[in-house]
């Protein structure tokens, strides 16, 4: 498994923290989805005293990675002020970049993320963008100082799955050493299934958890089906064929006249 800014993670499963029904229903799901990494929005914390302390303390209680996002964030200057907000309050360098362009299918700015990345890095954090699968945005992501791209599956929230699934095998092919996520758009099994089983690193999601009618057995199920779509990937799976192929072999068989 590739490591994440030297930091190897015990599964590929990172997991949303919004929109669950209650902190128990919450904290219930990460345990079922063993999840190592948990994002968390800047906005689920405030600057009072005391205040979001409770849930704070339900993160820290999870004993997994902190990933905090710029969720909702527009600009350049939105973006990067989040961001230095977030590190002071989570103490970590990590910060999934989120600059969005268009509020219908809120898909990234890549042009604002881009400039946005260049500044993080500078600053010193450890920049996971949320981005496309388009080769010349994740090859200005990487120059830009980035060293992990997560690019969408479908639209946040939609639980379309994987739209496009040529971009996303491109991706992969072109960046063989650079761990990839795909980051929004899961909205089942097969779906986190599929986007191992192209060779990514880790799967992104939150909303099919934490609206599932169980969050908890939507997280295992999650789990148990990365966990598939890594060990298919890992065995080197059949490539698909235009023509039928026998797999019982016909040399030798008996032919009556």
């Amino acid at each position: 498994m590739r490591a994440f800014y030297g930091i190897i993670l015990d599964t590929p499963l990172m997991l949303g923290t919004a929109q669950y029904p209650s902190p128990k229903i919450l904290a219930d799901a990460f345990k079922a989805s063993h999840a190592s990494v948990a994002t968390v929005s800047l906005r689920r914390e405030s600057g009072r005293k005391q205040a979001g302390q409770d849930f704070w303390s339900l993160i820290r209680d999870l004993g997994v990675h902190i990933l905090p996002n710029t969720a909702g964030c527009y600009t350049v200057k939105e973006a990067v002020t989040t961001a230095h907000m977030a590190r002071e309050v989570f103490n970590t360098p990590w910060i999934k970049l989120e600059v969005i362009g268009h509020t219908d299918t809120l898909q990234p700015d890549v042009f604002a993320l881009v400039e946005a990345a260049k500044i993080l890095v500078k600053d010193g954090f450890e920049v996971f963008p949320y981005t496309t699968e388009d080769l010349v945005v994740a090859e200005k992501l990487l120059h830009a100082g980035c060293e992990v791209l997560m690019p969408w599956g479908a639209p946040i929230g939609s639980g379309q799955g994987l739209n496009n699934l040529q971009g996303l095998r491109s991706l992969r092919a072109y960046f063989p050493d650079t761990p990839l996520v795909v980051d929004a758009g899961i909205g089942l099994p097969s779906h986190a299934a599929q986007a191992m089983e192209l060779g990514y690193d880790a799967v992104l999601l939150n909303t099919a958890v934490a609206k599932a009618g169980d969050p908890a057995q939507m997280a295992q199920a999650m789990a148990l089906a990365i966990e598939a779509g890594q060990t298919a990937a890992t065995a080197d799976p059949m490539e698909p064929r235009d023509m039928a192929t026998p797999s019982t072999p016909v040399i030798g068989k008996a032919f009556l006249t």
